[in-house]
């Protein structure tokens, strides 16, 4: 069932997201990045900060009473960033993360927003490749990484995100 995430799901959904992202955890999964940084995808707070803002929406996928995926959408002037798309490493290649995809589309329609935007970091060619075949294009923009505290890169290589997006109005 997807649903829209409240404050009482900070906790899980923090455990979720850096599961799939980070550490060993993530290794399970086919869309993890701990090869390429280190730190934490997310954070209690900035989860807490993320769901306060009324312009943002945290999709979640329950199952048996857990959480096994979200989605985090905002709207910006006249389109929907998507991001974080998280499932558990366990369950990826179950067809979650694409049922997330779907609702993340009826929600901007909802919203009565043409587009669905996101940036995926450039050498993740696999998931790249996945987006596409749902439907988004490359649209030839590129954004510098933003290292931090947070995401502390552990590649030689330099890393940028790619602006992916989806017309669906």
């Amino acid at each position: 069932m997807i649903t829209k995430a409240t404050l009482e799901d900070v906790s899980s959904l923090n455990k979720l997201i850096n599961s799939a992202y980070r550490g060993e955890s993530s290794k399970k999964g086919w869309t993890t990045e701990a090869n390429l940084l280190e730190g934490l995808r997310t954070t209690e707070q900035e989860l807490t900060e993320t769901i306060a803002n009324p312009k943002n929406t945290i999709l979640k996928f329950t199952e048996n009473n857990a959480i096994i995926g979200c989605v985090l959408l905002i709207e910006k002037e006249q389109q929907l960033y998507l991001g974080m798309l998280t499932v558990s490493p366990e369950l990826q290649n179950s067809g979650v993360g694409k049922k997330l995809l779907q609702q993340a589309e009826i929600h901007a329609l909802t919203l009565g927003l043409p587009k669905i935007v996101m940036t995926v970091i450039s050498v993740r060619e696999e998931l790249i490749s996945w987006y596409k075949r749902n439907g988004y294009i490359d649209t030839g923009a590129r954004e510098l990484f933003p290292a931090s505290d947070v995401h502390i890169p552990i590649t030689e290589q330099p890393l940028e995100f790619i602006v992916l997006e989806k017309r669906i109005g």
